[in-house]
């Protein structure tokens, strides 16, 4: 593993800390987005058949909390609709108001109501572009990223609606898959279907691909993969205006502005290497700096007055807690202290009320969700608090006397204010597609109107499995976690043929919620094993970077150990075993495959990376930055990545593979499924390619979902069949 990259994001070498943004900003930034209006597009027009089970998530309340704005695929795909917000027992008609079929991915709707603002994935790739539109639907138009090319990710509003921060990437030089379906991901060798549906890998010729670990035109944005994030008012009565500038940079979020703009709170750097920026907007300054915890992007915000900052932080913690960092007048921090800590589970998600002094506290429990409302002090004097950076356990200014909220479901994805004193919450279980749940001040939630219902995520007469909880040990002695579902109908001590099913990331977690792909496997009698292998998150700091460089390798052991443990307590017939994943579950899928030759029957890796060298050149300039931190650097690491690639040992493939990609992948290039199944068919091993149409890294339209998990399913049935 290469030394320390933390401040590879500046380019400045030695300690993290504050620095002279002054040179960022005489260097030529991302140039400022331009509105650019659109055709209105609410109502019903070109919306697909509806779907009875759809899911909602990501909402946003006005600032009445009378309304809510918020994503759902009722119609098919991921899509902006409005709803009420309150009590359930009223007007329950949700509206759809962006009928485009491009995927909605985030929404955030204006402080002073006059506007909703949303992402989306043109095409369904990776790139992504911000837009805005009145509440009725009117004065649609897209605010950052209409360049070709070019991405853009939502931040905060000012506190007054007056303008939306936003984070733009430069476009990159050469894009390798357009979501035009031009460039060199259109043109396939001889012996591979077309673009109209199903593309499956043929046979015949192929094109020489190179040597393993030569990789492929290295691709980048602007000379050093540049973000900067502005703040650009919808109406355009004003020029965007900077605030900050990042260069080499893995990720840049603007995550609060104080109430009279004099602060800016921002998020930055690569997995593992999370920072909270203090910038002042008026000469660009960074005036704090403090490491954050990964996942919710959502890292903190403001107390009132600027005077005080709350962080989701794990800084110098094996567990992120809720930390308050007293500012002076000018935002440099003058002390921090530990405000709320749990032994032996994170803070997850942290949201603050509209009044900036209630705060709502999810917790992850063993991979289980518990909710507090906690009140804020209005300001924390730096008495209260230790000396920065140094947090100080269980000291100071914390949050009052915690209520906690009872949850109808295990796990909470989103937590947004609705107006005085109310809250939406996302929710998700074993037994229900995600939804909407409205939380009143000091009650119980209460589920919206036009959240699916319980009975309608699976169809009668089969009803949800809901998962047990298994604690395998690895080889080496850590601690392992994972969930098991039992396929219906089989007795309880009656082998079954399982699948090992391995998450992305790698710090993503295995949550007991619905999982429509696990729903379709075990409905062919197949049990699956959902283990969190080491890499993963909510166990904690040690666990997470247990498998950084050469750990990896002992990642791809934890795969064996996991399918040993499912037999052992499954109980899983060992002799009909599959792996399978997405992402980087993907990789590890066919890690596994080639480290462990004979233990599975087949495998389905979705998405996943086969040769680390081509995955950093093709893949997204930021993606790279945070990569490296993870798997090694390219150049450094060369040898160490080149040995953990599969298809440094394709040779001892043995298993039948099923490889599935979204066409528009530039995360994890397409190239990367296609050169695994490439070379397994030259060694004689049966091998398939489902690549979907207008998908990237995540498939979101409900019939390539249907698709995928059919196909899925059939593969896994026919290969793990008796015999």
């Amino acid at each position: 593993m290469a030394a320390d990259t933390r401040n590879t994001l500046t380019g400045l070498p030695g300690a993290r800390g504050p620095y002279d943004p002054y040179a960022d900003a005489r260097r030529t930034a991302v140039p400022a987005p331009e509105p650019v209006p659109l055709p209105d597009a609410a109502g019903p027009r070109g919306v697909p058949d509806r779907l009875t089970a759809h899911g909602c998530w990501y909402p946003s309340a006005d600032p009445g909390g009378d309304r809510a704005a918020f994503v759902c695929d009722r119609g098919g795909v991921p899509q902006l609709w409005t709803g009420p917000a309150g009590a359930p027992a009223g007007d329950g008609e949700a509206r759809l108001l962006d009928s485009d079929p491009d995927p909605v991915k985030e929404v955030s709707w204006s402080p002073d109501g006059r506007w909703i603002a949303y992402t989306t994935a043109p095409g369904g790739g990776e790139h992504t572009r911000v837009l805005c539109v009145r509440p009725d639907g009117s004065g649609r138009r897209v605010l950052a990223g209409a360049e070709p090319g070019s991405s853009a990710y939502l931040g905060r509003w000012r506190p007054d609606g007056s303008a939306l921060a936003v984070t733009v990437a430069a476009p990159p030089d050469s894009p390798a898959h357009p979501p035009d379906g031009t460039g060199p991901a259109a043109s396939r060798p001889p012996g591979w279907a077309g673009r109209g549906g199903r593309a499956v890998l043929l046979g015949g010729p192929a094109p020489a691909s190179g040597p393993v670990g030569s990789g492929g035109p290295a691709r980048s944005s602007g000379p050093d993969g540049e973000l900067a994030a502005y703040l650009v008012d919808p109406e355009g009565g004003s020029a965007p205006a900077l605030l900050a500038v990042e260069h080499g940079a893995a990720t840049l979020r603007v995550c609060d502005l104080d109430d009279d703009g004099r602060l800016a709170l921002l998020r930055r750097g690569p997995r593992g290497r999370r920072e909270a920026l203090v910038v002042r907007p008026a000469d660009l300054r960074t005036a704090c700096v403090l490491p954050v915890a990964d996942g919710d992007p959502w890292i903190g915000g403001f107390g009132p007055g600027g005077r005080t900052v709350w962080l989701r932080s794990d800084n110098a913690r094996e567990y992120a807690a809720l930390l308050a960092v007293a500012l002076d007048a000018d935002g440099a921090p003058v002390g921090t202290a530990v405000a709320a800590e749990r032994a032996g589970c994170e803070l997850e998600h942290l949201a603050l009320g509209r009044d900036r002094r209630t705060a709502q506290l999810a917790w992850n429990v063993r991979g289980a969700s518990e909710l507090e409302t906690v009140p804020l002090p209005g300001t924390v004097p730096a008495s209260a608090a230790v000396p920065a950076p140094a947090p100080a356990p269980g000291t100071g200014p914390a949050a009052g006397p915690p209520r906690p909220v009872p949850l109808p479901h295990e796990v909470v994805t989103r937590i947004a204010p609705a107006g005085p004193g109310g809250w939406l919450l996302a929710l998700s279980g074993s037994r229900r597609r995600p939804g909407v749940w409205w939380l009143p001040r000091d009650g119980s939630p209460l589920r919206t109107a036009w959240s699916s219902r319980d009975e309608d995520a699976v169809p009668p007469p089969r009803s949800p499995v809901k998962p047990v909880p298994l604690r395998p040990a690895a080889r080496d002695g850590l601690p392992l976690h994972g969930w098991y579902y039992r396929a219906p109908g089989r007795a309880p001590t009656e082998p079954a043929p399982c699948v090992i099913h391995l998450h992305g990331g790698p710090e993503e977690q295995e949550r007991p919620v619905l999982n429509p792909l696990y729903h379709e496997i075990l409905g062919r009698g197949l049990d699956v094993f959902a283990p969190d292998v080491r890499g993963s998150a909510g166990h904690g700091r040690t666990f997470t970077d247990a498998d950084l460089g050469a750990g990896r390798f002992a990642a791809i052991d934890d795969v064996a150990d996991c399918a040993a443990h499912a037999v052992a307590e499954g109980p899983a017939d060992p002799s009909r075993l599959a792996v399978m994943g997405r992402s980087y579950g993907g990789y590890l899928t066919m890690a596994a495959l080639v480290w462990h030759p004979d233990l599975f029957r087949t495998g389905v890796a979705v998405c996943g990376m086969s040769d680390f060298a081509a995955f950093f050149a093709g893949t997204e300039p930021w993606i790279a930055q945070s990569a490296v931190h993870k798997y090694g650097h390219p150049e450094r690491d060369r040898a160490l990545l080149r040995a953990l690639s599969p298809m440094s040992r394709i040779d001892a493939l043995r298993a039948p593979v099923l490889a599935v990609h979204g066409e528009h992948d530039t995360n994890v290039p397409p190239g990367e499924s296609e050169r695994f199944v490439r070379a397994a068919r030259e060694h004689g091993v049966p091998a398939e390619l489902l690549t979907l149409r207008d998908e990237g890294h995540e498939f979101l339209r409900a019939e390539n979902r249907r698709l995928f998990r059919r196909v899925t399913a059939d593969w896994l049935e026919r290969h793990l069949s008796p015999g």
